[in-house]
Order: C-alpha cells, then structure tokens, then sequence
C-alpha cells in the first residue's frame, strides 16, 4: 500500500518508534519517501533505544555528573527536538495536523494531576517546538490534567485509552480544555485508543474460535462512530482518533490487520517499524473500512458479551496493565543508566 494512499483516504501513518541512531538514518529516509507524517514515543520505546542503541553511550558518559532522572530527561527530549525539527516541513504543510512528535509525561505520575499537569508544562518549555504534543495517560487522574495542559495551549496526545466510556472522557477534557484556552486554533489532540491488546486479553477468555481477533477492531470502530457523533459541527480544531498498539501480538493473524481495517477520515494510525514495512509491502487499496462497518462492530461486540465477555472489566485491566508496564520500563532505564554512568 502506498502510504499517501493511506494519507488520501484520512488515515495519518505515524512512526511507533524513535533512537538517536534512526535520527540521522532511517528516519529521514521515511520522511523523503513519504512513508511517515509523525512519530510517537513512550517509555518502552526509550527504555529499548538507551539501553539498546549504542550512539547514546557517550551521551551517558559526558552528563554522568547528572542524576539518572536527569540523564534520561536530557536524552529524550534532545532526541524529540530533533525528531520534531526532522518533521517541521509536515507540520507546516498540513497546518499543524502532522508533522507531529509525541514525549510522554513520567509514567510514574499517571496517578497524579498535579504532577502531571507541572510535567507537561515544563516539557513542552525544553522542547520548545511547535509540533510537539504531550502524552498524558487516559487514567481518572490524567483527565483534569488533560483540561488544563490543553487549555494551557499545548498540544496532547492522549495514550493508554481502552474503553468507549473513558474515550467519551477523554473527548469530554479535551473540549472542556479548548473552551478555556486562549488560542484554540492553536492546539491540537490525539486520542489514542489501543487495539492489539484487546484482542490478546479477550482472544484467551474465548472459547469460540470465530470470534477470536474480532474484539479490538470492532472496538476500535465503535469510538470512531462515537467521535463522529461528538465532534459532529464543532468548531475547533477535532480531536482525531490515534489507532494505538497495531503491531499484531497473535502471529495467525495477517500483519496489517490493525491498519487496513481501520482507515477513515481524520485518523491516524502510529504503526511500530515491522508493522510500517508489512503495510508499505502489501497490495491493498486504501479505503474507508470503518464507517460501512459500524453496524456489524456492534454486533460483533452483542455476540462477545453473549460469550461471557465482560468488556468494562478487561479495558479496565488493560489500563492498569499499561501503566504499570510503562512504569516498570521507566524503572529500568533509569536503573539502566545509573549503572552505565557509574561505570
């Protein structure tokens, strides 16, 4: 699939990954070739690159008068300027809808607003670069701080969204935030909803094989019909749906089934690099596959409940699931680091 074929159709591919080496590499190739119009990034991601990617050992080296924290803090948001500069000629294309690059507040605060919302403002303040946006975790204390970052005037990507109800949340803090921001027509959002995990929870509870691999798909399409309906003639900048953890986890299934079943309108779907290549790779036209399918997701979601599927409690498992993983992956880069500075 052409990936401005994708773009054409309303679905944004974004990178689900970023190094320091890829900075200067692949990256701008993708960019060149037109394969990607944004990057994401979040703790498991920098855990991966730092500990993995050897360009950052002298990096380590030349600050270890720092704390690790402070080491870690300095790597990626140096690393997400850069990345961020990479995708300035996007961002001005597109009048800021893409060319976007995502940081993560500390996976740590995600039960904290206050917290949270301190981070966020002294993030974008390093960074400093227009086409930044901030995650902030779709948890019951990320809600509040979402209000305010936004009505701060600072772009945010919503992460770790599972369930409608916390999507019509999530779309609820965003406008409430727009509503007391200055410069609106400044701002922009993601909401990013995960898929992929949703099915490996739900395909184990299962006992009929038909109705494996349905669940997130049909999820997923469900909040596309409940953004429509909440953004249905407003009048500031959308909050557009982000598909979030579309890398298959369940080998028997093709690799771009997280892509191609989930392209429409002002979508963006931010794809790990194994995923991006399998979808540049395949011959599939690009269309949109959610809103003719609307009526069957639900049914496909009435069949799971009458399986035994309680959909509230697995989402709900899922987002304490993500936190903690995004905590432990924390932990370990800053373990990581404080041994490599001590060495």
């Amino acid at each position: 699939m052409k990936l401005t074929d994708l773009h054409a159709a309303g679905t944004s591919a974004w990178l689900d990954d970023l190094s320091r080496a890829a900075l200067t590499t692949t990256l701008p190739e993708r960019i060149a070739r037109k394969e990607v119009f944004g990057v994401t990034t979040n703790p498991a991601i920098f855990q991966a690159a730092i500990t993995k990617d050897p360009s950052y050992k002298s990096a380590i080296e030349a600050n270890k008068h720092l704390s690790a924290e402070e080491i870690v803090e300095k790597l990626t948001t140096e690393d997400v300027r850069d990345a961020c500069k990479l995708f300035r000629p996007i961002y001005d294309a597109t009048n800021g809808v893409d060319g976007r690059v995502s940081i993560e507040v500390d996976p740590r605060l995600a039960h904290d607003t206050a917290g949270t919302i301190e981070q966020a403002k002294r993030l974008w303040a390093i960074i400093d670069q227009p086409n930044l946006m901030i995650k902030i975790p779709a948890t019951r204390a990320g809600l509040p701080a979402i209000t305010e970052v936004i009505a701060a005037g600072i772009s945010v990507n919503v992460t770790l969204i599972f369930s409608l109800t916390r999507y019509a949340e999530v779309i609820d803090a965003y406008q409430a935030g727009i509503e007391k921001c200055a410069n609106p027509a400044n701002v922009h959002s993601v909401a990013s909803f995960f898929v992929s995990r949703l099915d490996s929870a739900i395909d184990k509870l299962l006992q009929d094989d038909a109705l494996k691999g349905k669940a997130a798909v049909a999820n997923a399409r469900m909040a596309y019909e409940l953004y429509l309906e909440k953004f249905k003639n407003y009048p500031h900048n959308h909050q557009r749906p982000l598909w979030a953890s579309t890398g298959v986890k369940d080998p028997a299934y093709r690799a771009t089934m997280y892509v191609d079943s989930l392209i429409a309108p002002n979508t963006v779907n931010t794809m790990p690099p194994t995923t991006l290549d399998a979808v540049i790779a395949a011959v599939i036209e690009a269309e949109d596959t959610i809103t003719p399918n609307i009526e069957s997701a639900k049914k496909e979601l009435l069949s799971l409940a009458g399986a035994g599927i309680d959909l509230a409690k697995v989402t709900a498992e899922l987002e304490a699931d993500g936190v903690e993983k995004f905590m432990a992956s924390w932990d370990v880069l800053l373990n990581e680091v404080d041994k490599a500075k001590n060495a």
